[in-house]
């Protein structure tokens, strides 16, 4: 079975989502069965795995409806896309989109990053369901990340594939894990974008009833969400980083109280993950998709009441509480690794491809 891989969403910096997505799979994936990589991008490589790999275009060109033309002159016997939005018209192989989330269907801000026409089309292509429907339904087969996203697309009878749940997971972490019964510091750590479904809003809210403990947020952000952030409770230790390397949030997790997140919704949650690996417990929003990924290991709280997220957080601070959930956590985040979620994708193309 000759397998492609579209790798077209691999940034070229630091990961995303998508990005170590696409990476955690493709490399696990390659370790099991001969495959291709598609990239649009030579910079892309030097983030994959060294596997072969094939040159086309960008998934952000228009022509992307015709990129089918293309894949078959590789001869493939399936292609797995990490997106939904690859072109499949003509196409003389086997295809698996993935829907990772459906959030900007009630979140319509697309990401800033994107270009201006990219954005518009966005907002456009989340105004009704038809044209996600039409996209799926041209697939052979929908994977997704979770099984909270699964629940949502049959409830909105996204699609009449079969629809498989290849989870989401994180990067092994160099180093022993060590055991501890208390953090090392007060510091809270939010990694996470500033879009507004992220509800950062109430998060630094709560900072101010929290007058031990300094939040840090790691990611990029713009002066504007910045001020913004500080007026809302001018109180609040917020540490912004700018953005940091691997290296750096590790460390920073490591010796931190808590992960912690605000966010209205999600697809997965894959800081989470990283955080309960290391034995730091995670403190976050009441909503179907952390349960799924938290377990008994996470503390919950309503992200709309800034009261019960300090809440929350201070229970970390009773006798024992903190180990314990330490303790749950890395039994929790054994759940999530690329290696079972490569096999799981593999049993799906070899079965369907059958």
């Amino acid at each position: 079975m000759r397998i492609v891989v579209d790798c077209r969403y691999i940034r070229l910096d630091q990961h995303d989502g998508i990005s170590r997505y696409t990476a955690g799979l493709v490399t696990e994936l390659g370790r099991l069965h001969p495959l291709t990589m598609l990239i649009s991008d030579h910079r892309q490589l030097a983030m994959l795995p060294a596997l072969p790999w094939q040159l086309v275009r960008a998934p952000t060109s228009l022509l992307e409806p015709l990129i089918a033309l293309s894949v078959n002159r590789l001869k493939p016997d399936v292609v797995f896309s990490p997106m939904q939005t690859m072109g499949s018209w003509r196409r003389k192989y086997r295809l698996f989109l993935t829907v990772h989330d459906l959030i900007y269907y009630h979140n319509r801000t697309p990401p800033h990053d994107l270009p201006a026409f990219i954005r518009l089309l966005w907002r456009a292509y989340h105004l009704s369901w038809w044209p996600q429907r039409m996209l799926l339904n041209g697939a052979d087969g929908v994977v997704t990340v979770s099984e909270t996203t699964r629940a949502l697309i049959t409830e909105h009878r996204l699609t009449r594939r079969p629809v498989t749940v290849v989870a989401n997971a994180a990067d092994p972490v160099m180093g022993t894990l060590r055991h501890r019964s208390i953090p090392e510091t007060t510091r809270l750590v939010y990694m996470g974008s500033f879009m507004p479904y992220k509800n950062l809003d109430t998060l630094v809210l709560a900072m101010a009833d929290l007058p031990e403990y300094e939040l840090h947020l790691l990611s990029r952000v713009s002066q504007a969400d910045r001020s913004r952030l500080g007026r809302r409770a001018p109180q609040a230790r917020l540490v912004f980083h700018y953005g940091v390397s691997d290296d750096e949030y590790h460390r920073l997790l490591r010796s931190a109280t808590a992960l912690v997140t605000a966010s209205l919704d999600e697809g997965f949650g894959i800081p989470l993950v990283e955080a309960m690996s290391l034995g730091i417990p995670v403190v976050v929003s009441d909503i179907p998709i952390f349960r799924e990924i938290g377990g008994s290991a996470a503390l919950y709280f309503d992200p709309r009441n800034a009261e019960s997220i300090a809440t929350a957080v201070r229970s970390l601070a009773e006798p024992g509480e903190w180990a314990a959930r330490s303790a749950r956590s890395v039994e929790q985040a054994a759940r999530f690794t690329w290696a079972k979620s490569a096999r799981t994708l593999l049993e799906v193309l070899e079965e369907r491809s059958a």
